[in-house]
Order: C-alpha cells, then sequence, then structure tokens
C-alpha cells in the first residue's frame, strides 16, 4: 500500500481493500490498540479481558465473518460524562470490543490514504502530531504578529456530520464497495440510551475508533479553503482558532468559515464563536487559556484537576498517606506533563498548595480533629513533611525542566 501511495493509484481510487481489513494479521494488531486504551464495555457487557480470553478464535471469527459479508456492527451504548467546570454533559458512543476491533482495522487500511494528504493545520489525532504540536504552532503564529484571533466552536460537531456528505468525500479516494458499507454500516449503528434506542441519520459518535479519522476527512476541505487564502488556521479535530494580522482579516476569515459550515451541514455555536485581539483578551484552545505571549491552564483544565483530586482525597479514607500520595502523585504528573509550559509559575504554586491542604485536611481527621485543614496545621504538618514523603510538586517540577531544558 505505501508503494502505491508513493507511485499513484490507477484512477485515483482503491479498489481492493476488504482483504486487507479482515486479514487475521491486521485483526491482530487492531485488537492490541483497543486493548492499550482499555475502555469500558459495550451493549454486549463483554470486556476488552473477556475479549483476550478468547482468542484466537474471536479474531479468526470476525475474519470470517468480514469476508463472507455476515459481519454487522451492534448497537452502541450511549453515556453522558460531565464536562470539566459546567453543569452540561458531553455524550460518548461506547462501541462492543468486537466492533471497536473492526474499527480499528479499518483505520489501519484507510488511514494512509487519507493522511498523505491531509492538510499541515490539521494536528489531532493524526500519526507523530498532537496537542503539543499544535500549542506550538499557535504560540509561533503570536509571535509572528498574528494577533488577531477567531476563536471558533462547531456546535456539537461529531453528532452532526452530514452521513451522505462524509460518504460522498470516502468515494472520493475508495471504490471497494464492501469497505464503504461496512463504514455506513457503522455510521448508521443504533444508539441504545439507557431505554431508547434509535437510529442516527447524522454524526459520527465520539468514542468510536473511526471516528477521529471520519472528522478529518469532512473538514479537511474546509483546511485547504483558508489555507488556500493565506489563511492561518491551526486545528485539532474539531477545535481551532484561526490566527491573523489585521482584524479584518480576521473577519474575512470567519465569514468564509461561516459560509463553509453552512454549505456543509454543520452550525457554529452563537455564543462561543468570536474575534479576539490576543493582546488585550484572553483566548482558549486545547486546555490552556492564551493572552499576549503568556499561556496558561484554563479554568476548567484547574477544576478537572482539582476534581480529580478531591477523589483520591476523601477526608475519611481508610487508606494510609503513603498509597494516597502514591495515588495523588500518578495525577499530578500527567497534569504537569501537559500543562508545564505554562507562562505563570503561581499557578503551579497554586495548586501545590491546594493540594497539601487536602491532604492536611486528611491528616486531620485521622488525629481525630474535624474540619478543613486550618492555620496550625502548617507547623503541625509543614511544606517539608510532605516533600519527605514524597509528594510530586508542580513547582519543583518547573524548576527542574527549566534548568533541564536547552535555552
Amino acid at each position: 500500500m505505501l508503494t502505491a501511495l508513493e507511485q499513484g493509484v490507477k484512477g485515483g481510487t482503491w479498489f481492493a481493500l476488504n482483504d486487507k481489513v479482515f486479514a487475521e494479521r491486521n485483526l491482530e494488531a487492531a485488537f492490541q490498540k483497543v486493548s492499550s486504551k482499555k475502555g469500558a464495555s459495550g451493549v454486549d457487557h463483554e470486556t476488552v479481558r473477556a475479549f483476550a480470553g478468547r482468542l484466537p478464535g474471536a479474531i479468526q471469527e470476525l475474519s470470517a465473518m468480514l469476508k463472507t459479508d455476515r459481519y454487522t456492527p451492534q448497537a452502541i451504548r450511549r453515556v453522558h460524562i460531565p464536562k470539566p467546570g459546567t453543569f452540561e454533559t458531553r455524550p460518548l458512543g461506547i462501541p462492543t470490543v468486537r466492533d471497536r476491533v473492526v474499527q480499528a482495522a479499518v483505520v489501519n487500511v484507510i488511514e494512509p490514504i487519507f493522511e498523505r494528504d491531509f492538510a499541515e493545520q490539521s494536528f489531532g489525532f493524526r500519526p507523530g502530531r498532537g496537542c503539543r504540536d499544535a500549542l506550538r504552532r499557535v504560540s509561533q503564529l503570536l509571535e509572528q504578529g498574528h494577533v488577531h484571533v477567531v476563536d471558533a466552536d462547531l456546535k456539537s460537531y461529531f453528532d452532526t456530520i452530514p452521513h451522505d456528505r462524509l460518504m460522498a468525500r470516502m468515494e472520493e479516494k475508495i471504490s471497494d464497495g464492501r469497505v464503504l458499507r461496512l463504514i455506513a454500516d457503522f455510521l448508521k449503528a443504533s444508539i441504545l440510551d439507557d431505554a431508547k434506542r434509535w437510529i442516527p441519520e447524522e454524526g459520527a459518535p465520539q468514542g468510536a475508533v473511526l471516528s477521529p479519522l471520519l472528522s478529518n476527512i469532512y473538514l479537511d476541505p474546509l483546511d485547504r479553503l483558508l489555507a488556500g487564502h493565506g489563511i492561518e488556521m491551526v486545528r485539532y479535530a474539531d477545535d481551532f482558532v484561526i490566527l491573523c494580522k489585521t482584524a479584518a482579516e480576521a473577519a474575512r476569515a470567519l465569514e468564509l468559515v461561516r459560509q463553509w459550515v453552512a454549505d456543509n451541514g454543520l452550525t457554529l455555536h452563537p455564543d462561543k464563536t468570536r474575534i479576539v485581539d490576543s493582546r488585550t483578551d484572553r483566548f482558549d484552545f486545547l486546555g490552556y487559556s492564551f493572552r499576549g505571549q503568556d499561556h496558561w491552564p484554563r479554568k476548567k483544565s484547574i477544576q478537572k484537576l482539582r476534581d480529580s483530586i478531591r477523589q483520591k482525597t476523601p477526608r475519611t479514607t481508610g487508606r494510609s498517606l503513603q498509597c494516597t500520595i502514591i495515588d495523588v502523585n500518578q495525577t499530578l504528573r500527567g497534569w504537569f506533563g501537559y500543562f508545564k509550559h505554562s507562562s505563570y509559575k503561581t499557578v503551579l504554586r497554586e495548586q501545590d498548595t491546594w493540594v497539601r491542604m487536602r491532604l492536611r485536611s486528611m491528616l486531620r481527621h485521622c488525629t481525630k480533629r474535624p474540619g478543613r485543614a486550618r492555620g496550625g496545621d502548617m507547623q503541625r504538618w509543614p511544606n517539608a513533611f510532605f516533600v519527605e514523603h514524597g509528594l510530586f510538586s508542580l513547582v519543583t517540577a518547573r524548576a527542574t525542566a527549566v534548568q533541564s531544558s536547552p535555552r
């Protein structure tokens, strides 16, 4: 396939792909991907571990079903997860493990076909690219004077992608009818939400293995439209910002986006789409807030961290302080790995102080003292006490990272 990509495919589209999808080696590799992400069970209640216990027979069975057109996707279990810092929830679709394996096998086959032609502005769910690359590009553009920012938000993007137009874009490069039907079947798989069940007429469920790739395929023409007009955009899946040197250019870019979105069956969120001058006003992107040359964790990112720490530090915990610190450190290290580039050290210091307060409150309860940690507890359990017990410090970690990094 890679050789064919380099040499070009006759007619510009791929015909024979289904045999690559149902190849057992491909399905085995797909299961390894699914297994590495763990994830919950679908409507059949089969876990990743239970599926693994049926190997290699489960892979052979899937291969045979795909080869003979007997495979039919099962329903998708929908759950609603809270959005950090709000009272809103986000719908998440959970396919069964076997459906996730087949979707991963499809991605393995078709992703290289589309990936080589994706625009440079796209960073989300692409091999060798990620959030840090997108954030780095935003910082570069701000430093170069692109200070007028279109902060855009596609309303319920994943749930509103038109199936017919998405499939038309797939057909521009894929002519294998069996693979196209398989993808269409996944898009039309019924949704089970508590007692409600329905067949979606649009959308690609968040949580499905195929959805990130399909979302990039659908938005790639928007990337190319803006690039063709010389407009700088940074996009991570459905989250994107457009950075311009003048307010007039930003207004023109927003109008182009509005028109394209309307023509392609999508909707811009009226309250969350705006133009800001980043020298005086902030905008949020991928968990960070930006203003001028500074960037720091946005309020929702801090709220998400604290919600996680709260769950691990209840005052009535029966665990030892050491076990709790080990658990808390795992969360702090992960959070720091993403937000260590914050311009404001004070934000990190505030989180360190808050974490120690949570731990002091636990220790107060253990010593029969009611209520939340207060002044005297600072002397009873000073900061050095937590250093001795191995508590991860965001401020210390940042200082170490700054000293060890090249200028």
